[in-house]
């Protein structure tokens, strides 16, 4: 308990009794009673020869039971292990090299490190750390080539994380490093560490190819990725259907279906091979195991077929398009759970272009905007 607030009232003897209270605070203060405390109390470390100096091996960390003036900041020491000055320790903890290690020479040093606090008097803890010195690596990474389909609302992209590479390395200490051409940086950014691919706001329609590479810090390899941009026109929101699927997620479609349900949706529902299929959004229905797939057809000179029309194609076809992935129900106008005279409702869509969806896998990547409905009785 780091205080007490005491209320205290002297009361005299008179009639009637008059009184008067204060408060009277008292403050514990700190005795530097806990020495530092490693976590954890041991370390295992490993470097690959070769490696650079000044390469990071290890971050110490240490905590203190004292208050903030007894505890940080901690001073470490290398006590032994040492004497060839092979390693340095900053003052923030991190265990550094500090000459190029060679297998050959030596594959193992074991350090003692001491750690002081900022009381008085000082409190110490000892702490032993083990570091192999490892081969350098053998092995190239290897990456999946990754697709990015972006769709946007006009000119209204607000940017976020669209992909993340895969990439592995049969090396087991390897640390992955990804890395994009600078000319590139004004549009995408890659995630160094994680390989997740970050696109920037306003991207114009069209395709665009990255340079992306993923290092293990011997080998660098390039790795293909492709990101294609497409912006919605109003009217096509006017046209669209939606395809109902069951038992399926998101990320399955995706990864698992999307290309194959898409070649098989533009062989029933095109008319010429100059039509162009749009896959505007998808999104899991509330509450449920399904997903809305939302599409509309472009005709070769400009226009949109009309929902009616498409729904029987995609009636007269739905046994073929189940080949691929179940059905649930195709739906034009969405009039569930209103009571409309002879079921005559009007249905009105909207895209909220800055809230997308996101639905990564290893080799396809879909990012979508979020899609609303509105229904009303037309009675």
């Amino acid at each position: 308990i780091s205080g007490y607030s005491l209320v205290i009232q002297a009361r005299d003897s008179g009639t009637p009794p008059l009184s008067s209270s204060v408060t009277v605070n008292v403050d514990i203060s700190d005795v530097n009673d806990n020495s530092p405390v490693f976590t954890p109390a041991n370390y295992t470390a490993v470097i690959q020869e070769n490696k650079p100096v000044g390469t990071s091996i290890l971050q110490l960390v240490v905590t203190d039971k004292d208050s903030f003036h007894n505890g940080p900041p901690f001073t470490f020491t290398i006590l032994t292990g040492n004497e060839e000055e092979e390693f340095t320790l900053d003052p923030h903890g991190v265990l550094r090299s500090a000459v190029i290690f060679k297998h050959m020479v030596a594959t193992e040093y074991v350090l003692c490190v001491q750690a002081k606090d900022s009381g008085k008097p000082q409190q110490v803890s000892y702490t032993y750390i083990q570091v192999r010195v490892i081969e350098e690596s053998i092995h190239k990474p290897t990456a999946i080539p990754l697709e990015i389909f972006i769709v946007t609302m006009e000119d209204d992209f607000p940017g976020g994380v669209i992909g993340k590479i895969h990439a592995t390395d049969q090396d087991v200490y390897d640390v992955l490093t990804y890395t994009l051409k600078s000319e590139q940086k004004s549009l995408f950014k890659v995630n160094s560490h994680d390989g997740k691919i970050i696109a920037l706001g306003g991207l114009d329609n069209g395709k665009y190819v990255l340079n992306v590479s993923v290092s293990d810090g011997r080998f660098q390899v390039p790795i293909d990725v492709v990101v294609h941009v497409e912006q919605l026109l109003q009217e096509m929101l006017q046209n669209t259907v939606t395809i109902r699927f069951e038992n399926v997620s998101p990320e399955d479609f995706v990864g698992l279906h999307m290309h194959g349900f898409r070649r098989n949706l533009r062989n029933a529902v095109l008319s010429q091979k100059q039509d162009s299929l749009h896959i505007i959004s998808i999104q899991p229905v509330a509450g449920s195991n399904q997903l809305d797939m939302l599409f509309a057809v472009q005709m070769h000179n400009g226009g949109f077929y009309k929902p009616a029309y498409l729904i029987q194609k995609l009636t007269n076809a739905r046994r073929h398009l189940e080949n691929v992935i179940r059905i649930s129900a195709i739906l034009e106008k969405n009039c569930s759970g209103l009571d409309c005279q002879e079921q005559h409702c009007e249905q009105s869509l909207s895209i909220d272009s800055h809230s997308l969806m996101t639905y990564s896998t290893a080799r396809i990547s879909f990012v979508c905007p979020r899609f609303y409905r509105n229904v009303r009785c037309m009675c």
